[in-house]
């Protein structure tokens, strides 16, 4: 299994809009073939970072989601509202 976790900090007039955008895709995202669970989090103090993380079978489930139109349209939807670019960590447990 591979735990994939992405920090995103957005303009703060963002934020509300972020919520009601992933509350539409997390299922999709759930749903999406190899996909395991994803969650979403955001910060304790600073409302404007959040973290998703997401569950995988493999690290080419996680690839063909990424190539996937699912992610590429969600990602332009967001990704224009970054306030600093997002980093991400694939993971794998021991």
């Amino acid at each position: 299994m591979l735990t994939r976790i992405v920090k995103m900090q957005f303009e703060s007039a963002f934020t509300e809009d972020f919520k009601i955008i992933f509350k539409e895709v997390k299922p999709l995202i759930a749903n999406f073939e190899g996909c395991l669970g994803v969650k979403l989090l955001q910060h304790e103090t600073a409302s404007d970072i959040f973290f998703t993380i997401s569950y995988w079978e493999n690290a080419m489930a996680l690839e063909k989601y990424r190539n996937s139109a699912l992610f590429k349209n969600t990602w332009l939807k967001v990704k224009i509202n970054f306030a600093s670019k997002a980093e991400a960590w694939s993971l794998i447990e021991q």
